[in-house]
């Protein structure tokens, strides 16, 4: 049942969040540019868990945003603060993993 539910939310999280869709396109380009570019098995380490911090991110983040709605309907300065918050961590893991996508795929495009 823990699977079922971890899918269910996931999907929800993909059917109802802009930012979600945009980390699926950014992961659809990564993996083709990976395939693309015969990136070795040390790189694909790298590049999946690159992939996975920023989706572990936006995944928190959302449910810290259901959450925070169903606590707090009407506005409050603490919880825009524990929203903005996680929103930060989703674009600190964004430019972490730009930045190792970067020096990843550096090395096949120069070399």
């Amino acid at each position: 049942k823990s699977f079922r539910y971890a899918i269910d939310g996931i999907v929800f999280m993909l059917r109802t969040q802009h930012n979600a869709w945009l980390h699926g396109v950014a992961t659809v380009i990564v993996i083709s540019l990976g395939l693309a570019c015969d990136v070795n098995a040390q790189d694909w380490r790298w590049l999946i868990a690159a992939m996975a911090m920023v989706w572990v991110a936006e995944t928190l983040n959302t449910a810290v945003e259901y959450v925070c709605a169903v606590l707090s309907p009407e506005y409050h300065l603490a919880v825009k603060h524990a929203k903005d918050i996680a929103a930060g961590g989703v674009l600190i893991a964004a430019i972490a993993a730009l930045l190792i996508g970067a020096m990843t795929f550096w090395p096949y495009f120069v070399g």
